[in-house]
């Protein structure tokens, strides 16, 4: 007779910590089917993990277990072991039924536990392209700009001055715009170069002006089962960096077929199965559009609260049953909705105020989820929703060069994308912060 147990069944989240904590849904969503959640995040985190997980009111404390694991961002795979012997351990202790990349850090290594274990993903191609910016431009050429990819041996040989101006340089496996720049010039570019760490692989590419938009896809079995555009601002209208500085859902201009069929071609070309894909794009004055990179995981910033807001559902409830393989259905949109970073002098935040009745400003620690922006009825006035302030009272700001280094975020909605303009400038004339000039 077979005594054996049954192994309980879990689910996988991966990725940093603090992406985790600001996408709780999965968390709640998870208890409430009764299975184990399993979270891989990286050493670095061990502390707020801990932190976090000692707090019986927060949908944190309701983590199984927790596998901390080595590598470094701009090392390509080198989580993929530790990721992997994780995994070797919990499978004899659980049924893994699913898996999910929340955040950009261990996309590669949970496309090889899936594809390992039999369960849901985007797929073998998909995650690894995804994670890697030159084999984006390898795989996906058709939609790219033109790039030169540098190995680290061979940046000492590469002859700046033979190559077209302005360009990008981007480091292959970073995320959030870090060590994205552009460059106007061979001698610019020479210096740029001499200042990334000698093992990481870079790509120097045709810069595209125009505007930037994301795509969002929900795919399942292969097959687009929603898809809307996101538009974007960014810091490169002013600046040499990209980093990101407003979000719009659904897009309000006429691109969005435009870009939904050109992000259709590109996940056939992928073999993309099972999940989200987040797709970021550039359309030029000629109206093409240029792949400038895709993600297999959940959009960053507050992307998915504006999807809450725009549909009037979460999207997190819907990844999951993808990725259990059960039907999923999504309604259209009702609302436009926005998120506005501020931008910021450098020196030290003492404070941030708004006079605006009845919002009240949140001031977010990394290891805290993040509060539910609530979505709001179809014929609402134009509404401010919330504000959050992602740095805290005395932290030193530093000039935008990543995304890590915006501080405050609001979010707004509206019936149309010019009432949602009027409050945009409304909601920016009543926000102070009070930024004290720091020498050192």
């Amino acid at each position: 007779m077979n005594t054996k147990t049954p192994l309980s069944e879990a689910f996988v989240l991966t990725g940093a910590f603090w992406v985790i904590c600001r996408n709780s849904l999965y968390l709640t969503q998870l208890v409430e089917r009764g299975l184990a959640i399993l979270v891989l995040t990286p050493e670095s985190y061990r502390q707020q993990v801990e932190e976090a997980r000692s707090k019986q009111d927060s949908p944190i404390s309701q983590i199984t277990d927790v596998a901390y694991v080595e590598g470094s961002l701009d090392r390509e795979a080198s989580f993929n072991p530790s990721v992997v012997a994780a995994i070797q351990h919990w499978r004899t202790r659980y049924r893994i039924v699913g898996a999910f990349a929340v955040g950009e850090t261990l996309v590669e290594p949970t496309g090889i536990i899936a594809d390992a274990l039999g369960i849901r993903s985007p797929g073998l191609r998909a995650t690894r392209t995804c994670r890697s910016k030159y084999l984006q431009r390898f795989y996906l050429n058709a939609f790219s700009p033109d790039s030169v990819m540098v190995p680290p041996e061979q940046r000492h040989s590469i002859r700046t001055e033979r190559l077209a101006y302005p360009l990008i340089i981007k480091p292959a496996t970073r995320h959030s715009s870090s060590g994205v720049i552009s460059v106007d010039s061979s001698q610019q570019a020479s210096r740029a170069l001499a200042d990334y760490p000698a093992h990481e692989t870079l790509l120097l590419e045709q810069k595209i002006v125009g505007q930037e938009y994301s795509v969002e896809t929900l795919s399942q079995n292969g097959v687009v089962i929603f898809a809307s555009a996101t538009h974007k601002v960014t810091t490169d209208t002013h600046l040499n960096t990209f980093v990101e500085l407003a979000h719009t859902v659904p897009n309000p201009d006429q691109n969005s077929t435009l870009l939904l069929e050109a992000t259709q071609k590109v996940l056939t070309a992928l073999d993309f199965g099972d999940g989200i894909a987040h797709a970021e794009w550039r359309v030029d004055a000629n109206g093409r559009p240029w792949l400038m990179e895709i993600a297999s995981r959940t959009p960053g910033d507050g992307i998915l609260p504006l999807y809450n807001l725009a549909y009037g559902q979460p999207l997190e409830p819907v990844i999951l049953r993808i990725m259990l393989g059960e039907p999923v259905a999504l309604p259209a949109s009702r609302r436009i909705a926005r998120q506005v970073y501020l931008e910021h002098p450098p020196g030290i935040l003492k404070d941030v105020h708004i006079d605006w009745p009845g919002v009240e400003i949140v001031w977010l620690n990394d290891n805290d989820p993040w509060p539910v922006v609530p979505a709001g009825e179809r014929e609402d006035e134009p509404t401010l929703r919330a504000v959050f302030v992602h740095k805290q009272r005395g932290d030193r700001l530093e000039p935008l060069r990543s995304s890590e280094d915006r501080a405050v975020v609001f979010f707004i909605d509206a019936r149309s994308a010019e009432a949602l303009d009027r409050l945009e400038n409304q909601v920016r004339e009543k926000i102070t912060l009070h930024i004290e000039e720091h020498h050192d």
